[in-house]
């Protein structure tokens, strides 16, 4: 394989000129700020200039604003922060102002702005606030591995007015909440935006063309930026949490102080540490029976994970669910049991989550566009507690007796470090090159592992083509030696215009593994793809947005080199004038495909051969501005194979009501049919057992929250997922050539576990939030629980829903004061105290 060598190809892309006419702003300094309270009759703004004559840039570009829809910005600044004030004219009865939580953009009108300023085009600080009086906040890149973090969350102060002819809003940004240089004289990138949620359209302060580049590239320029100086970015959060638990007659109780900080360490760069770290109010997963060969995944709910990642997500190299997961060793307990006639152990105890010490990330970026990015996690060791017992035989009685000889602990995932290191070179507003590395080292004589990857991402400086290449290489080391595995992807592509395309390869040998720190599913393969899209950016008599994009894929296995599938199939996206979406999509496997991984035999290359399998879909989404809305989806599958009975369907409905601004309640139903489809059972003695099975699915859920007011909410989350899987009593063996042979002596009843599944859980949340002072946040969780699976695979919902409530439910109620500390604040403080 000759992959890397594209890279050198990168390096030689040809550019060309791209010439952006940008509009100025000359900020004016202020000697007494504004107060942030929706009215603009401060003195502050009475010298301040104003930027104005916003122009559309979604669903058509180019377009005025209308006489009644003008905006108005205007911008100050002092030693502390920017203030910025903007006066949106609008009908009052036309501004949508539904409430939600922060970075939630529900609803609502919005308005934003976003500073850059390295103006770089690449590096973007994005602050929005809502007609409800929201806020939301996002760090924003062009990288196809980050876009807009909504992770990320700054303290910042905002206030909203409603008036006769529109809306006013007032922000406060402290400089804490920026990274910039020690610069006398500075220009800084922004940007205005204004979006209209009554006809889904945005206006914007320079003009954004949509067809080619990133946004950034489109930012205005802000002058006059004097003798401004980085604070010393200090913040704490401290905080005090209690957890009571209870389940199956047994109740503990938790009590926990902690502290999160975040220090810039210089003028761009952050330091980010949490000490003794909480995560009792990460809410549940939305577990859901997995029948496949691959491990089910979630998305991180643990805010310290989920805010300024945006450096160390390159190359997909970082799943942070890895840190504080399921112990490494934690399935092998089991198995080494010692289990005789007079012996036996058993598990007291086996946790099966690894609990985070403490964890640190610095991230930053210099003048030069360097990025600089540095990670570190420690769990604690874990151990599995187990129980050996004797049995006695008395010689006259022969009466068997018990007793405890010991108990033994057995570590599951010891003593364990997690670290990343990332140096990201952005260059030309639209390109980078970056050099990732992760590392875990684990004490004792458990695996290591680290990964190293070179990325880049280049375009043309016209925004007309895009080049993106990878390089990855992984070594594990094991007891038994290191692996070292490599794996590659490159793309070449089209990026403007209606018509688009792209090709892409992608490569990985049998020995890459990432799966330490990082998610990968699979490896092994040889992969080609290729896309085209069409899209309109001008709307037409009926359609507000359409797009039509198609793709075809071919596969083969690295090793040995064999071909394992092809497919091909194509997607429709619309938006009607009237605020309605719908669509279509398709997609069929051609031919006989070599699925590897369904055996789970991959040392033996066992593979399984299905063919012409087809599945189609329609969905759609009514206008979420009315008080009722509704989205629903239709889907189904078949195969064209003559040997074969295949059958699914699946459809999904989620009604909205919209009760008033405050109040909005949200209803899910999932429902899932799958018949005839054939997958592992088990292995029994050397050989691999496939069955026929039907599967059907139910998933309810219902969502609702009340908002008092922007700061102040309850909320309601809960949900039921229910499986059932029936295999027919005929079961099969895997043949050499991937074919299943029904002659084989084996049925339901031969297997010792039936592989008949009932599968229920049940979970809710019940939330109240009160953000009290800027920062500082009072956090109330009630949640119950409750889970089963057995073999009563042939009851139905309503006897399933019966059995799971005779199961042990836990209740959980968990109280957690958080308060936000900043430096700079608590410097003046006494230094007023000390003057007086």
């Amino acid at each position: 394989m000759r992959q890397p060598t594209t890279l050198c190809f990168i390096l030689l892309f040809s550019f060309f000129a791209f010439a952006q006419d940008k509009k100025t702003l000359n900020i004016v300094r202020t000697d007494k700020p504004p107060k942030i309270d929706g009215v603009l009759n401060d003195p502050a703004w009475e010298q301040a200039n104003e930027a104005k004559d916003f122009t559309q840039f979604r669903p058509e570009m180019g377009v005025a604003e209308k006489a009644h829809q003008k905006t108005v910005v205007k911008i100050t600044y002092d030693d502390n922060a920017i203030y910025i004030a903007a006066y949106l004219k609008d009908y009052p009865e036309d501004i949508q102002k539904q409430f939600s939580t922060r970075d939630n953009f529900g609803q609502s009108d919005f308005f934003g702005v976003v500073l850059n300023p390295n103006n770089d085009a690449q590096n973007d600080t994005e602050f929005f606030v809502f007609s409800s009086g929201n806020q939301a906040d996002a760090v924003a890149s062009p990288s196809i591995d980050n876009g807009e973090d909504f992770g990320w969350n700054a303290v910042w102060d905002s206030a909203v007015k409603i008036v006769d002819d529109g809306w006013i809003v007032e922000m406060k940004i402290p400089y804490r909440a920026l990274r910039f240089s020690n610069d006398e004289v500075q220009t800084w990138g922004v940007q205005f935006h204004r979006r209209f949620r009554v006809d889904n359209s945005q206006y914007s302060w320079n003009p954004i063309d949509r067809t080619k580049g990133n946004v950034g590239l489109y930012h205005g320029e802000l002058t006059g930026i004097k003798n401004i100086k980085p604070p010393t970015r200090l913040s704490f959060y401290p905080f005090v949490s209690g957890i009571s638990t209870s389940f199956d007659g047994e109740r503990e109780t938790d009590f926990n102080v902690g502290l999160d900080v975040k220090y810039g360490i210089t003028e761009n760069f952050t330091l980010d540490a949490t000490l003794i770290p909480d995560f009792s109010q990460a809410a549940f997963d939305n577990v859901r029976l997995n029948l496949g060969p691959f491990e089910q995944t979630f998305s991180e709910q643990r805010q310290f994970f989920k805010e300024g990642v945006d450096l160390f997500n390159k190359g997909d190299l970082f799943f942070s669910r890895r840190i504080g997961n399921a112990p490494v060793e934690q399935d092998r307990v089991e198995d080494e049991l010692i289990n005789n006639s007079n012996i036996n152990e058993e598990i007291i105890d086996n946790p099966d989550i690894v609990k985070t010490l403490n964890a640190v990330k610095v991230s930053g970026r210099t003048k030069k566009g360097l990025g600089v990015g540095f990670f570190n996690a420690v769990t604690e060791k874990t151990q599995a507690k187990i129980k050996t017992t004797e049995y006695i035989r008395d010689q006259n009685t022969q009466a068997i007796t018990d007793s405890v000889i010991s108990y033994r602990n057995r570590v599951t995932e010891p003593l364990a470090n997690y670290n990343i290191l990332v140096l990201d070179q952005q260059f030309n507003g639209n390109s980078s090159v970056s050099l990732i590395n992760t590392n875990v080292t684990r004490d004792g004589g458990f695996r290591d592992a680290n990964v190293t990857g070179f990325l880049a991402d280049i375009s043309n400086k016209r925004n007309t083509y895009n080049i993106r290449g990878q390089v990855k290489m992984s070594n594990v080391n094991l007891s038994d030696g290191v692996s070292t595995g490599l794996s590659s992807f490159f793309m070449v592509g089209k990026t403007h215009g209606k018509y688009r395309y792209s090709f892409d390869h992608s490569f990985a040998d049998e020995e890459y593994d990432i799966n330490d720190l990082g998610l990968n599913n699979r490896n092994n393969y040889n992969n080609f793809g290729f896309d085209a899209s069409y899209q309109i950016f001008e709307p037409t008599e009926k359609l507000n947005d359409f797009r039509f994009n198609t793709w075809v894929n071919y596969r083969r296995l690295y090793n040995p080199s064999t071909f394992t599938g092809a497919n091909l199939g194509m997607r429709v996206n619309a938006q009607t004038k009237k605020l309605m979406w719908f669509g279509a999509r398709v997609n069929f496997d051609l031919g006989k495909q070599y699925d590897y991984f369904e055996p789970r035999d991959f040392e033996n290359k066992r593979f399984f051969i299905y063919k012409n399998f087809g599945s189609a879909g329609i969905w759609f989404e009514t206008n979420a501005n009315k008080t009722f809305s509704v989205e629903a989806n239709l889907g189904s599958f078949t195969m064209f194979d003559k040997e074969r009975d295949l059958f699914g369907y699946e459809f999904e409905v989620e009604p909205t009501i919209r009760f008033n601004d405050k109040f909005r309640v949200s209803y899910e139903f999932e429902y899932q049919n799958n018949k005839g489809s054939r997958g592992f059972v088990d292995n029994i003695n050397d050989d691999i057992v496939f069955g026929e099975r039907d599967v059907v699915s139910v998933e309810n859920g219902l969502s609702g929250a009340y908002n008092f007011n922007p700061l102040h909410a309850i909320s309601l989350t809960f949900r039921n997922f229910w499986s059932t899987v029936n295999y027919d009593y005929q079961l099969f063996i895997l043949e050499n050539d991937g074919t299943l042979s029904a002659n084989n002596g084996y049925n339901v009843d031969s297997i010792a576990e039936s592989p008949n599944i009932n599968f229920n859980t049940w979970n809710l949340d019940l939330r109240y939030s009160w953000q009290f002072a800027p920062g500082s946040q009072l956090t109330a969780l009630y949640r119950n629980s409750l889970f089963n699976s057995d073999s009563a695979s042939k009851d139905n919902y309503f006897n399933s829903l019966n059995t799971l409530f005779d199961q042990p439910i836990q209740h959980v109620f968990s109280l957690k004061l958080q308060y936000f500390i900043d430096y700079s604040n608590l410097k003046n403080v006494f230094k007023k105290k000390s003057n007086s």
